[in-house]
C-alpha cells in the first residue's frame, strides 16, 4: 500500500470473510531471508501466516516465479504436496516478501474498465478494452518504498485485481483464457497525473511507469482459489476512510475478454502481468483533488504513527506495508 502525508492507505480485495483458518488454496510467494542466499519461492501457510520454503522442499524447483510458472502442472504439482505436508514455516517476521512476479516480459494495463468509474468521469463506457502498459522497472514489492519523483505533484493511487499469466498464447479465444491464467493478485496502479493527463501529449505511460508505480502482492493466488475473480469487493481506504469501494462485477471488460483482446496483438507469456483497472474514488476527481505525500503516516484518528498498507487476500486481508518516500 501507498501512503501520503498524513494519510494512510489501505487496499483491500476480497471475495468474503471467512473465519481465520488454515488456507488450503496456494497462495505463491517470492521471498528473502537473512539465512538464505538470494530470492526464494514459497507458500504462506496461511492467510497473512508465515512462509514454507519451497525450494527447500524441493531444491530443483526454480527461484523465481516465471521460471516456475513456465514448467507449468510439473512445478504446480510439487507446490500442492508441500502445501499439503507438515512442513517448517518461517515466521513472516523473518522474511522480506518480494513482488510475486517479477521482470515479467510485459505489464498489460486497462484504463477505464469500471463502469462506475466511467460513470465518475463522466465519460462513456468503452467499446474496446483501453490498453497502456508500465515497464517491469516500475514493479515493487508490497513492502518496498513508493519513490515519489520530483517531476510530478499529483501522485494519484489506483487499486486493482491482476491477472498472472501462466501459460504462453497468441490469438487466445475468450472461451480458452482461464487455462492460460496462473492465477491473481493485488496491484496498486501508481499514477502521476500531471503527465498522465497533461504532459507527454496526454499519452498515458510516463505517467504510469516511473520507478516503483506497480506495487503487487503479497501473494500469487491460484486460479482454483478463486471461484470468481468478477465477484470480488475492491476497496481502497485512506486513514480508515474508504475512498475506493466496488465490485469487480463492474468491470466492462472482464478476465477472458482482455486476454482475447490483448493476444490478438502481442504474445502473452508466463509471469506476463495484466492490471485489469480501478474503481471510481481516486484522488485526481474529488474536489478538491487529493495527493500523496511523502512520509509515515498517522494511524486512524489519534492513532501512532505508521506505515501504509497494501492488500491481498481474497478472504481474509493480509496486509503489507510501503511508504512513500522522496527521491
Amino acid at each position: 500500500m501507498l501512503v501520503s502525508g498524513g494519510r494512510r492507505l489501505l487496499t483491500v480485495l476480497q471475495a468474503q470473510r471467512w473465519p481465520f483458518q488454515q488456507c488450503r488454496d496456494m497462495r505463491l510467494v517470492q521471498f528473502q531471508a537473512p539465512h538464505l542466499m538470494g530470492p526464494h519461492l514459497g507458500l504462506e501457510s496461511q492467510a497473512g501466516g508465515g512462509v514454507i520454503n519451497l525450494n527447500a522442499f524441493d531444491p530443483t524447483l526454480p527461484k523465481t516465479m516465471i521460471e516456475f510458472l513456465e514448467q507449468g502442472e510439473a512445478t504446480l504439482s510439487v507446490a500442492r504436496r508441500a502445501l499439503a505436508a507438515q512442513l517448517p514455516v518461517l515466521p513472516r517476521s523473518e522474511v522480506t516478501f518480494l513482488a510475486p512476479v517479477t521482470r515479467p516480459d510485459k505489464v498489460v494495463c486497462v484504463g477505464m474498465n469500471y463502469v462506475d468509474h466511467c460513470k465518475e468521469q463522466n465519460v462513456p463506457v468503452p467499446k474496446e478494452p483501453i490498453i497502456f502498459s508500465k515497464f517491469a522497472s516500475s514493479i515493487v514489492g508490497p513492502y518496498d518504498e513508493v519513490v515519489l519523483p520530483p517531476e510530478s505533484q499529483e501522485v494519484d493511487w489506483e487499486v486493482e485485481l491482476a491477472v498472472v499469466i501462466g501459460k504462453k498464447g497468441k490469438h487466445i479465444k475468450a472461451t480458452d483464457a482461464m487455462a492460460h491464467v496462473a492465477g491473481f493478485t493485488v496491484a496498486h496502479d501508481v499514477s502521476a497525473r500531471d503527465w498522465q493527463m497533461k504532459r507527454n501529449g496526454k499519452q498515458w505511460l510516463l505517467g504510469k511507469t516511473f520507478d516503483t508505480f506497480c506495487p503487487l502482492g503479497p501473494a500469487l493466488v491460484t486460479k482454483d482459489g478463486v471461484a470468481d475473480p468478477h465477484n470480488l469487493k475492491i476497496c481502497c481506504r485512506v486513514n480508515g476512510e474508504v475512498v475506493q469501494s466496488s465490485n469487480t462485477n463492474q468491470m466492462v471488460f472482464k478476465t477472458e475478454e482482455l486476454i482475447a483482446w490483448v493476444s490478438q496483438f502481442v504474445t502473452l507469456y508466463p509471469g506476463d502481468v495484466i492490471l485489469t483497472g480501478t474503481p471510481p474514488g481516486v484522488g485526481v476527481f474529488r474536489k478538491p483533488p487529493v495527493f500523496l505525500k511523502v512520509g509515515w503516516l498517522k494511524g486512524g484518528k489519534g492513532g501512532p504513527r505508521r506505515p501504509g498498507r497494501l492488500g491481498l487476500d481474497f478472504r481474509n486481508p493480509g496486509l503489507c506495508m510501503c511508504r512513500c518516500v522522496s527521491d
